[in-house]
């Protein structure tokens, strides 16, 4: 781990009591600079995902499984991008909806191309992108 360096920051009395209220009493953070470390680890991350390198993350859908041919497309998909996929993941939320959480690896631009070409199936009612990181670079 790097050595630790204090700075300062200047902020409006309501920013500042606005911010407290939302990270360091809502989300339970013991500080601001907790809260501030993983606000600049986001957007780190955001920047990995619009550079276009190396990232991980997790795909997201929501469907319903009775759609004639939705559940063979969202398969065909996925083994031809088998080489992103690390794990898949099938929850059944009630008799006839089906969350899945397909966790991904690999170059920025071909994951956003899976997830929306997986999102863009007829029948999936929900589908998302949660962008995380490799870690390699934000230590």
């Amino acid at each position: 781990m790097s050595r630790l360096v204090r700075f300062g920051i200047s902020l409006g009395e309501d920013l500042l009591a606005r911010f407290d209220r939302l990270v360091v009493a809502g989300r339970g953070y013991a500080s601001r600079s907790e809260a501030f470390r993983d606000l600049i680890r986001a957007s780190l991350v955001e920047e990995e995902w619009r550079g276009g390198g190396e990232v991980a993350g997790a795909i997201t859908l929501v469907y319903d499984h009775h759609r004639k041919d939705l559940v063979s497309r969202l398969t065909d998909l996925q083994h031809d991008a088998h080489g992103l996929i690390v794990s898949t993941q099938h929850i059944h939320l009630d008799h006839d909806h089906c969350l899945e959480i397909i966790a991904v690896r690999g170059r920025a631009v071909g994951v956003r191309r899976l997830a929306d070409a997986l999102r863009s199936v007829k029948g999936v009612l929900q589908g998302s992108v949660n962008m995380a990181s490799t870690g390699k670079r934000l230590a």
